[in-house]
């Protein structure tokens, strides 16, 4: 074996125990501290909260998807989770689609109303998430997944009601004025989907013991 081979033995043997002592160093480092997200977003679990949103006008605002104002500014179109409000208008598209399909759907799933009824049931729900939305600023909960990739993202809405911050899905519900339907998820708090669909059951229970919104019946 040569000299000049045996001279880089040490060295390679430093630049070994440098290269270990830093790699132990890095996995021994403190976790990140979570910090509010640019944009005005805290993190509260999976999720991005906005706080002291407003409703931003659009056409297309309805009672369970509507256009939100963020507090840096941006507008980006919400959906809530678990609920379906009945379309509040029968509408014809581009190309001779409609809606009145899906109408009839919704009023068959909501007491076997008729397509009328339905979309009188889907006006109640507009205005009072309109109202609500639009009375004061709000909380939102998103993780900005847009499942059909068309801009319109899913999210928990906190509103105030009667003093009482409620999720304003919640309350679709429990006014008989949707359908427990489309996308579930854990809530912000930590509420397992399965818990939360069952207290959803319970509240439409209540809605059709009560006889109120698409529950009254004839």
């Amino acid at each position: 074996m040569s000299v000049k081979s045996k001279s880089r033995r040490p060295v390679l043997t430093v630049l070994l125990v440098i290269v270990a002592v830093s790699l132990w160093a890095y996995d021994q480092r403190p976790a990140p501290v979570a910090v509010p997200k640019t944009g005005g977003a805290e993190t509260t679990g999976a999720y991005e909260t906005y706080r002291n949103c407003t409703l931003a006008q659009a056409r297309n605002n309805d009672g369970d998807s509507f256009m939100v104002r963020l507090p840096d500014g941006r507008d980006a179109e919400f959906r809530l989770y678990f609920v379906d409000t009945p379309e509040s208008a029968f509408k014809s598209y581009a190309g001779g689609d409609t809606n009145h399909e899906r109408i009839r759907q919704q009023a068959a799933e909501m007491g076997g109303l008729s397509p009328q009824q339905a979309v009188e049931i889907g006006k109640q729900g507009k205005a009072l998430t309109l109202g609500l939305l639009g009375g004061r600023p709000f909380d939102l909960h998103t993780r900005w997944d847009s499942p059909f990739k068309d801009r319109r993202y899913h999210a928990f809405v906190e509103v105030k009601q009667d003093g009482k911050s409620r999720w304003l899905h919640e309350l679709l519900v429990e006014r008989g004025l949707a359908r427990i339907k489309t996308k579930p998820a854990d809530l912000p708090d930590g509420t397992p989907a399965a818990q939360q669909r069952e207290r959803l059951k319970d509240l439409e229970r209540a809605a059709k013991r009560q006889r109120v919104g698409a529950w009254k019946g004839p």
